[in-house]
């Protein structure tokens, strides 16, 4: 039967009632989201070490992750779990402490890994394979 057919035969795809994600599925946005984390960190400290391999690097890494991440889970949620991990690192560290530190120097160099990061999850995010 033709794409068109079986369309016709279940009613549009945007018609088909929604199913929760299966524990395999859910254990998989988990990992994800916690190796986006690693990665955020793993990004932070390595972008100011090496600068500028390092921050090229750092987001070839993470253009990695949020578009493997889509492949692997073969849909956009894949991206979205390692980039929302990726995000809430990367803005934890962001906060200065109460004695004053902080990782992030007001650099360009942390600004475009900042940006650069948020921008390449997004592209991954909508470059990956949709349902």
């Amino acid at each position: 039967m033709s794409p068109a057919g079986r369309e016709r035969a279940q009613g549009p795809l945007l018609a088909q009632p929604l199913k929760p994600p299966s524990g395999g599925r859910i254990a998989a946005y988990l990992g994800l989201f916690v190796l986006g984390a690693l990665v955020g960190v793993a990004g932070a400290l390595l972008q100011a070490a090496w600068f500028p391999g390092g921050l090229l690097l750092a987001l070839a890494g993470s253009a990695g992750l949020f578009l493997g991440g889509a492949r692997a889970a073969r849909s956009r949620g894949g991206a979205v779990a390692g980039a929302a991990g990726w995000l809430i690192a990367v803005m934890l560290l962001t906060a200065s402490r109460p004695e004053g530190d902080f990782l992030f120097a007001a650099g360009g160099g942390s600004y475009v890994f900042l940006l650069g990061g948020m921008a390449v999850a997004v592209i991954c995010a909508t470059v990956g394979r949709g349902r």
